[in-house]
């Protein structure tokens, strides 16, 4: 049985796709909830593969770092013009079509 995939939110992803997640039935941390606010992106990276989430993210910076580590659980990036209604359906139809598994070293851009 594959497991579902689990998305833990950068300081650069509004709470309120957090939140419409969650309305969905879909696990999420964000990282002021995992008191990770201002820590740098290593060690969130670090963190994202200890709690094994794929991160979701509107930096830039982090597919520069994905792109240098292999070994991570997955990123999810999209631009800061993309709309929050946008972000949670894409972020549902990753979850519904997708996987931890699949998601390993993987950088999808929605």
């Amino acid at each position: 049985m594959s497991t579902p995939i689990r998305y833990f939110t950068d300081e650069h992803v509004a709470t309120a796709i957090a939140k419409g997640l969650r309305k969905r039935g879909i696990d999420v941390l964000t990282v002021s909830e995992a008191d990770l606010l201002g820590t740098d992106d290593e060690d969130l990276l670090e963190f994202v593969r200890e709690e094994e989430r794929v991160i979701e993210t509107q930096d830039r910076d982090f597919l520069q770092l994905a792109d240098q580590v292999a070994n991570h659980p997955g990123l999810v990036y999209a631009p800061q013009e993309r709309s929050i209604g946008e972000m949670v359906r894409m972020l549902d139809l990753l979850f519904q079509v997708g996987d931890m598994e699949e998601m390993k070293g993987r950088v999808e851009y929605i």
